[in-house]
């Protein structure tokens, strides 16, 4: 059973379900993903419970792509506002070029994220969409629990929001072992997981039950784009998983239960010892 926090009708981006409130200035500090779970850090746990709960308790830190971070974030701070893109470009004055002939100028990859700018923004059916409130934290309880998301665009008026997504190929595929097939980029990253959550959340803090969509852009030269639909039934599954999955990734957190080692990922290579012989045979993993 999913309970809900509350069901006000304000757009407020504040919550209230620790003494703190959840601002745009904190929302992404390490005692937020202590005090909140988010579809971003129940991916971690599902992907390796070692890893991501040495990160969550402040002794490992992952060698993230930074420079796709930051890259993602000068798209979505764009589409944000104007005066979130400058803040931005203030804040990230390494994106321009300090040597050679490039100097003073943006960056390869910034030129490239520009270029995934100019291909939403010439796009009428696009700006058409992507009307509503922007960077939205929402809160709320899913089986007592409290979650945290932020939504990219929620338009409470019309029932739906969006997430931009950046992507090497809208139209890649992925190989899934378990289920030895193919999946599109949106599955192969669990994306379903994050627009169910937000969903719900925002169903809790806002009385309404919007519709989510995926707005792909592609690193691609010219960018390719696409409007996505996610399927009810994984929106329904991907919900089962959290309720499924969520009690024992609690009590990882909570030191009730040990956390289960994938062997394979940075941390666990950084952490093996070799008190075990693995057969030739079994040396694939995928």
């Amino acid at each position: 059973m999913i309970k809900s926090l509350s069901k006000t009708k304000s757009t407020s981006k504040t919550s209230s379900t620790t003494s703190e409130t959840l601002t745009p200035a904190n929302y992404y500090d390490r005692w937020t993903d202590r005090a909140y779970m988010s579809p971003t850090v129940f991916k971690r746990f599902l992907a390796c419970e070692a890893e991501a709960l040495s990160e969550l308790q402040g002794k490992w830190e992952p060698n993230h792509d930074m420079k796709t971070l930051v890259v993602g974030n000068w798209i979505h701070s764009y589409f944000e506002s104007k005066e979130a893109h400058e803040k931005f470009k203030d804040e990230h004055p390494d994106v321009i070029s300090k040597r050679g002939p490039t100097k003073g100028h943006l960056k390869s990859d910034f030129k490239m994220a520009d270029k995934m700018i100019a291909a939403l923004n010439q796009d009428e059916d696009f700006k058409k969409l992507y009307q509503g409130d922007k960077e939205v934290i929402v809160t709320g309880k899913i089986d007592g629990y409290p979650w945290k998301g932020k939504v990219d665009c929620l338009n409470l008026k019309q029932g739906y929001f969006v997430d931009l997504k950046t992507t090497a190929d809208i139209y890649k595929g992925y190989w899934n072992e378990e289920s030895r097939e193919r999946e599109p980029f949106v599955y192969a990253y669990n994306y379903q997981l994050q627009m169910a959550v937000y969903q719900e959340l925002i169903k809790q803090q806002f009385g309404v039950t919007c519709k989510p969509y995926i707005v792909a852009v592609s690193k691609q030269d010219p960018p390719d784009k696409q409007a996505i639909d996610l399927p009810e039934y994984r929106l329904t599954n991907a919900m089962k998983q959290v309720l499924e999955s969520q009690q024992h990734i609690q009590d990882v957190i909570k030191g009730e239960a040990d956390p289960i080692q994938c062997g394979h990922c940075a941390y666990c290579r950084s952490t093996k010892k070799l008190d075990s012989v693995v057969g030739a045979d079994d040396l694939l993993i995928d």
